[in-house]
């Protein structure tokens, strides 16, 4: 028999459950749902209000972390990429390089991808920028409406993994609280910090990795089935000064910000202003930046960042509720009596990001599930690092997957009327098997994710 705290915990969840399904602001189902159920607790004499007197503190706590003040500053650098056509000439520009030779297009777009990840950090503004920009001319030129879909959706995704992203800013943060509060449980009152820049660290090998499981999984299908990716004839020529033109600046920003971080020069809060005033910098240079187009692109900054900290501020009201009502205990039971101990909970705590992934976006999942399982899983020994890279390329492969996939929403919403979508989920499907075989690299040879923060940051 439930005890009645359990009872208040699962309607705290059932109401979660019911108000995300409604389709209401995903930001006040988290705070609503969870002040509704401290409210009832408080009257029926089953919930502390001491729990919801630490939600100031917090509060202050996200006011004063510089570390999620790179959230900002990387949206607009990737916005101002997107929006000026910077990812547009630096498309046609790759293609020119590898067009006339079969599956050169989607070569161009998997590394054009790879680097608008790289970027922008955002999947949904990658996979609709390479649909728009890429999907028609590869169509119009013969390409497998299957194998042109997958690579725009598996190169979107990318953005997920390969650093300077947001989801592994995020990430950082919650996994350094998480494996604070795990040491201190463990009576360790010094406790080690993990950083944004030793999971940027840890994510480069994996996802360059994944970068070159894609890219030998389209050169393959182009040896062995060149019809679906013909060489195209009538490209018309660059010259090298164009080429270099479009290639050299956003390589150059990414390198600069990816370097200053891995390299201890800035934090990644310095390095991602950096990277904002540099794109502003190339988008005026090129002539493409305009008072209307810098409103642009400051409205949709302002629009993502509000959207990540309103969520931030309900999942943190929420946490303390789901504490409140003994949540956190029954977790920590939950992990540690699986059956295969460590690597139970491991697979357990996996099992469950993906199929959150369906429904929810890498926020909400990083905000909710990561304070709430990442204590207990980290106190069994887990490097940190390895952790976040393994959440991350998952929650990747889950975005990816038919049929609730955001990535598959995303392109199918900007695909020309023809495509169908049973091409764009059959598309997928190949990548997706290559997105687990990177993961399952990454659980058997842990190495892959934390070699180089050991070697740059000891």
């Amino acid at each position: 028999m439930f005890e009645p705290q359990a009872w208040m915990l699962l309607v705290l969840l059932l109401g979660l459950f019911a108000g995300l399904a409604s389709g209401y602001p995903v930001a006040f189902v988290l705070g609503g749902v969870a002040l509704l159920s401290a409210a009832a607790g408080i009257v029926l004499g089953l919930f502390d209000p001491s729990f919801l007197q630490a939600f100031p503190n917090r509060m202050f706590g996200v006011m004063t972390n510089e570390t999620l003040v790179a959230v900002p500053l990387f949206v607009f650098m990737g916005v101002m990429l997107e929006r000026s056509r910077i990812a547009e000439s630096l498309l046609e520009a790759v293609a020119s390089l590898f067009g006339r030779k079969r599956g050169g297009l989607v070569v161009a777009v998997l590394l054009v991808g790879a680097v608008l990840a790289a970027s922008t950090g955002i999947v949904g503004a990658t996979v609709v920028a390479m649909g728009l920009i890429s999907l028609p001319t590869m169509l119009r030129h013969g390409y497998c409406p299957r194998l042109a879909s997958g690579a725009i959706c598996a190169s979107g995704t990318l953005g997920q993994i390969i650093p300077p992203s947001i989801v592994l800013v995020l990430l950082g943060d919650q996994l350094g609280n998480a494996y604070q509060q795990a040491q201190l449980q463990q009576g360790v009152f010094a406790p080690e910090t993990v950083s944004v820049g030793d999971l940027f660290a840890g994510a480069l090998l994996p996802g360059l990795g994944l970068v070159g499981l894609y890219l030998a999984y389209a050169l393959w299908v182009a040896w062995r089935q060149p019809e679906r990716a013909p060489a195209l004839r009538d490209l018309a020529p660059r010259s090298w000064w164009q080429l270099v033109k479009a290639i050299v600046p956003p390589l150059a920003l990414i390198g600069l910000v990816l370097g200053a971080i891995l390299g201890g020069f800035a934090t990644p809060t310095e390095a991602a202003a950096v990277g904002a005033v540099g794109a502003t910098a190339f988008a005026a240079r090129y002539g493409r930046l305009g008072f209307a187009r810098l409103v642009e692109v400051a409205r949709e900054t302002v629009k993502v960042t509000a959207m990540v900290f309103a969520i931030l501020v309900g999942a943190a009201l929420f946490s303390l509720v789901f504490r409140g009502y003994g949540g956190d205990e029954l977790v920590h039971a939950a992990l540690t009596g699986l059956p295969g101990g460590t690597w139970g909970a491991i697979v357990a705590v996996m099992l469950l990001m993906f199929v959150l992934g369906f429904v929810l976006d890498f926020i909400e999942i990083v905000f909710v599930v990561v304070p709430i399982v990442g204590p207990v899983l980290l106190a069994l020994g887990v490097d940190p690092v390895w952790l976040g890279v393994m959440m991350a390329i998952n929650l990747q492969t889950s975005f990816l997957t038919p049929p609730f996939g955001f990535a598959l929403f995303y392109l199918r919403g900007v695909a020309p009327p023809g495509l169908r979508t049973s091409d764009v989920y059959r598309g997928v499907l190949p990548f997706i098997g290559l997105q687990l075989l990177m993961l399952a690299a990454v659980a058997t040879f842990p190495w892959l994710a934390t070699a180089l923060p050991d070697y740059l940051y000891g």
